[in-house]
């Protein structure tokens, strides 16, 4: 039976998407079978992330209405042959798309897969109710700004009194060259403040910025392609490795890759 873990945060923008399909190309490199169903539903772009847009046949609500089997809306990765996405829609019927719909989707294919990551939307409300509820498990992703971590706080209270039973922290988007130089928090001091259990650390990294398809990317071998991978092996295996984001501005070639980042 899969893990069924939602990705979520409080603010948008923070890289959830990317975090659902970076980390499901990871996993499924390492031999597990996984499926992202994007649950962003009216927003959503899995699809596009994983460069798989141009052969939706059949999406969420499809299922969900009956026009198609589960396995039908599934569509394979092509990179990774044990990686498959469930897409959803830009515009639906609200009254269709309920979280106990959603769950008895999920229910049908659970049994098929060792993971189901699902791309939560942003924010607090009924989406995002409706998101958490198919979960047993979820991931935070913040980034190192004040608004975000403030947010986060909100939803890893609401995951406290929800149905899920472990919830995870990823640190996205950290310049080690500010920590350095204390103008952004530490990765501690933001594990601390938020006080559930450090997943993982992505640097940024351009890369993944420009990457128009995660799945090809994430066979690279970029800090943040690193940094994913530890990921997804401290999620399958229990491992602590986290990614140190201050590595490269140490000693003297990384003061002055430090100077240089900082007048570019």
């Amino acid at each position: 039976m899969a893990r069924k873990i939602v990705i979520t945060s409080g603010k948008g923008g923070v890289g959830k998407t990317t975090l659902c399909a970076s980390l499901g190309a990871k996993l499924s490199l390492g031999g597990q079978r996984v499926l992202l169903v994007d649950v962003d539903i009216g927003l959503n772009n899995l699809d596009v992330v994983m460069g798989v847009e141009n052969k939706v046949v059949f999406d969420l609500v499809d299922v969900i209405e009956g026009r198609c089997r589960p396995k039908q809306a599934l569509i394979q990765d092509i990179f990774n042959p044990t990686l498959f996405v469930m897409p959803s829609v830009h515009s639906y019927n609200h009254s269709v798309v309920t979280a106990e719909n959603v769950k008895m989707v999920l229910s049908k294919l659970e049994d098929f897969f060792d993971y189901i990551l699902l791309d939560c939307p942003a924010g607090i409300d009924a989406p995002f109710q409706r998101a958490i509820y198919s979960a047993d498990e979820a991931i935070v992703v913040v980034t190192p700004h004040i608004s975000s971590l403030r947010d986060a706080d909100k939803v890893i209270n609401l995951l406290s009194s929800s149905n899920i039973k472990k919830s995870y922290l990823v640190i996205n988007r950290v310049r080690g060259d500010l920590i350095m130089s204390k103008e952004i928090m530490s990765v501690e001091q933001i594990s601390e403040l938020l006080k559930i259990d450090l997943l993982g650390v992505i640097p940024e990294d351009d890369e993944i910025t420009t990457s128009l398809v995660i799945g090809n990317n994430m066979q690279g071998k970029s800090p943040s392609s690193y940094a994913y991978k530890l990921i997804a092996e401290n999620l399958h295996n229990g491992s602590q490795n986290i990614y140190d984001c201050t590595c490269r501005y140490r000693g003297l070639w990384g003061f002055f890759r430090k100077n240089i980042r900082r007048r570019v």
